[in-house]
């Protein structure tokens, strides 16, 4: 067993590899195509294959999906051009510690001030006069589109020219006065730069992850939580797919059944990102000897606070790195409103053995009840799909458009796609409290082992799909 080499090389060498199986903490993971064309077994750690076949796969649902405009972008030359001038933004901000304020909420009370809240995201498109002011438009409704983006969750900005380019898109969160950080996965090195002296991150556009649904989840672990996000399309998917996939998590608290939020409140959620097979006939001090190293030569790199539990899904010899108990609703941080604050839809694992995944099993992710460690049941996916899939907006995203989220408020993913496609993102943390963003920067001397994760995932190839039996 390769964990039983402690040569300091090999033990550089596979933490590096298990480094990539727990990408899934926030949702990049390799895939396989869509459902009609995976040969993939599923091995789910759920359902017993006594108990029933195979789950069919099936594309989720979206409550609204805007028309595609056609409208065009620059070529990647021009779009990925930085503007030289702009001091260089790579020492930003960590991102913000998690905002946690979810004791003592009344579910019923919290479900009707949800149903009042307005329809996410808010639509605002740019007219001739608009474009002609370019980064001055943002500068001058600045405050205007910093109260709506609290009001509504997300703002959806549609038809804009100066988005077009990185630089351009630089000027836009630079006019609305947003610092900003790094992603909450930072430090394991699976988040790449787009351009890196613009802090702007790219998006899954990875030729390996294209047949992969993203589910709905803030960029958030239970340790960090970026406060702000603005998602950009440089270049739609070219043979088709790729909508954006945004939701109010008010809207889905409201929606959920009163009893169902009521039992996931009471119980907690824990979310184990990562499974390592070991064999179950191994003796005792050997297994404890493994989990040890995975401790602590793979888990710190995470910036998380991981268990390493041994066969909590019932696998003998299976051994997960698990998040702590967290609840799954949360006040905002800045109006106190209660919402659906969690990744269940993303990680549950009933859900993504009945979507477009073919994740190896070391990848997988589950949700658990975080009283028994038992997986979440059928009927509670079943309702967090249901209520979460209503209130999708998969946006039809084209070259500048941007999508600013409030990363407490709206939850993201998305959707398979075919061909090429450039999204980017860049993260923000709180510019208006400096309790709540903290004092700590990204050391930039520490990124080599963040820059040789990146390049392994890129080696891996177009439509990879795995075999999990």
């Amino acid at each position: 067993f390769f964990f039983l080499n402690l040569s300091s090389s090999t033990m550089k060498t596979n933490a590096a590899a298990l480094l990539l199986t727990l990408a899934n903490a926030s949702a990049f993971a390799p895939i396989s195509q869509r459902a009609p064309l995976s040969t993939t077994k599923l091995a789910s750690t759920v359902e017993k294959p006594s108990e029933a076949a195979a789950p069919e796969r099936n594309a989720p649902d979206a409550g609204w999906e805007p028309e595609w405009e056609g409208r065009t972008g620059l070529t990647p030359e021009e779009f990925m051009r930085s503007d030289m001038d702009k001091p260089d933004l790579s020492g930003m901000w960590e991102c913000p510690l998690t905002r946690w304020d979810a004791n003592g909420i009344d579910i019923r009370q919290a479900q009707r001030e949800a149903k009042k809240m307005p329809h996410c995201p808010l639509e605002i498109r740019a007219s001739d006069a608009d474009n002609a002011m370019g980064a001055e438009y943002f500068s001058k409704n600045r405050d205007k589109i910093r109260s709506e983006l609290l009001k509504y969750g997300a703002i959806w900005f549609r038809g804009f020219d100066l988005m077009k380019s990185v630089s351009g898109n630089r000027e836009m969160h630079e006019a609305l006065g947003m610092d900003p950080c790094l992603d909450p996965l930072h430090s394991s090195g699976l988040r790449k730069f787009a351009s890196e002296r613009d802090a702007l991150y790219e998006e899954v556009n990875k030729p390996s992850l294209r047949g992969h649904y993203i589910g709905l989840h803030c960029e958030s672990t239970a340790k960090r939580t970026a406060a702000y996000a603005a998602f950009v399309c440089f270049q739609r998917a070219t043979e088709g797919g790729g909508r954006f996939l945004v939701a109010d998590g008010a809207a889905i608290l409201a929606e959920i059944k009163t009893e169902t939020l009521e039992r996931l409140y009471d119980r907690k959620i824990r979310i184990s990102v990562s499974n390592l097979d070991i064999p179950p006939s191994l003796p005792g001090v050997v297994k404890e000897g493994i989990k040890g190293l995975v401790d602590v030569a793979v888990a710190p790199k995470f910036d998380m606070d991981l268990e390493m539990i041994y066969e909590s899904d019932g696998k003998p010899g299976r051994l997960q790195a698990v998040e702590t108990a967290e609840p799954p609703i949360n006040r905002h941080p800045v109006t106190g409103l209660p919402v659906w604050f969690n990744n269940a839809h993303n990680h549950a694992r009933k859900l993504r053995d009945r979507r477009p995944c073919g994740v190896p099993e070391v990848g997988m992710t589950e949700v658990f009840y975080a009283d028994t460690m038992e997986p979440l049941d059928l009927e509670d996916c079943q309702e967090i799909k249901r209520a979460s899939e209503k209130h999708i907006t998969a946006l039809s995203m084209e070259p500048g458009d941007v999508l600013l989220v409030d990363n407490y408020r709206a939850l993201h993913g998305r959707d398979v796609f075919q061909g090429d496609r450039f999204h980017a993102v860049t993260w923000f943390t709180w510019d208006q409290n400096e309790d709540w963003r903290g004092d700590e920067r990204r050391i930039v001397e520490k990124n080599a082992f963040n820059q040789a994760i990146n390049q392994m995932m890129d080696w891996l190839p177009k439509d990879f799909e795995s075999n999990q039996s």
